[in-house]
């Protein structure tokens, strides 16, 4: 009983859910099932707070239906890279994905999760855009509270200057 929405779906497309706050990330291997990395908070359950995947540095690589890893949230085939990298034979993603099932693997919110995963084996490249783009907000913003910063010693010292 496949809904229309996972009859679209074509091997090793990967698939976006639309978590609280964050974006998930599994790739698909047919008959309803993805592949995805479970950082441990995933694996214990909604409960226990995904603070505790960012601590963990484990992961899980699991098959689980994508309607129960996506459950309530919204999720979309996002081959986003697709014209940058040449997407990998579908039979093949999906021999690699399938290899990895079981298997616990490092876990890092900046260079190896849930993203990095399914990127990897739909290109052979590893790459977040979560990361990229956060680590681009922090840098701009930490440049911009710089930029103030200086300007309020020069500020201070120039009013220091004509006491």
């Amino acid at each position: 009983a496949c809904s229309p929405h996972e009859t679209q779906l074509k091997l090793g497309d990967l698939i976006e859910i639309s978590r609280f706050g964050y974006e998930h990330w599994a790739i698909y291997v047919g008959n309803g099932y993805v592949v995805h990395l479970a950082p441990p908070s995933e694996v214990a359950g909604a409960s226990v707070s995904s603070i505790m995947s960012i601590v963990a540095e484990r992961a899980i690589v699991k098959k689980e239906l994508l309607s129960v890893v996506a459950g309530g949230d919204r999720y979309r085939v996002n081959n986003k890279h697709d014209d940058k990298y040449d997407p990998l034979p579908p039979n093949k993603i999906v021999q690699q994905a399938e290899k990895m099932v079981g298997k616990e693997v490092p876990y890092s919110l900046t260079s190896d999760n849930c993203e990095h995963f399914v990127n990897t084996l739909r290109y052979g490249v590893s790459r977040s855009d979560q990361v990229t783009d956060t680590l681009t907000a922090i840098g701009t913003a930490t440049v911009v509270l710089g930029v103030f910063g200086l300007i309020g010693m020069a500020v201070a010292r120039s009013k220091r200057e004509k006491q």
